[in-house]
């Protein structure tokens, strides 16, 4: 079965794009940029882990996962309000620092290009 047709992959992405919206309506985040990258649905719909970034200081950053670990209950529910799913999954937010460590090796690539 291709990928694309499994049902967590379809949920996720659905998943992924309703709790974009119901980010950026929470009140408390009025501070830097939250993105979120992906979302990871386990195949059994129970749980989902959702992958977020911050273009922001380190302080933002770190007021950001506080807010959503804070919210996490009123996103969930939010989710289950916009979603018709027989069961709303668990949500864990994760940070995900891929862009920042692209950022990392392509400066070090740069300075060993600049070197020869």
């Amino acid at each position: 079965m291709p990928l694309s047709h499994k049902r967590s992959v379809r949920v996720g992405r659905l998943i992924q794009q309703t709790v974009s919206k119901i980010v950026r309506e929470i009140r408390d985040l009025d501070f830097g940029l939250v993105t979120v990258m992906g979302v990871k649905v386990s195949d059994d719909l129970l749980s989902c882990r959702i992958y977020y970034s911050v273009f922001g200081s380190s302080e933002d950053k770190k007021k950001i996962d506080i807010v959503l670990k804070k919210n996490n209950k009123k996103i969930r529910y939010q989710l289950a309000v916009r979603l018709n799913l027989r069961r709303t999954p668990e949500i864990v937010f994760i940070y995900d620092d891929t862009n920042e460590n692209a950022d990392k090796v392509f400066s070090l690539l740069k300075k060993i290009e600049e070197e020869k």
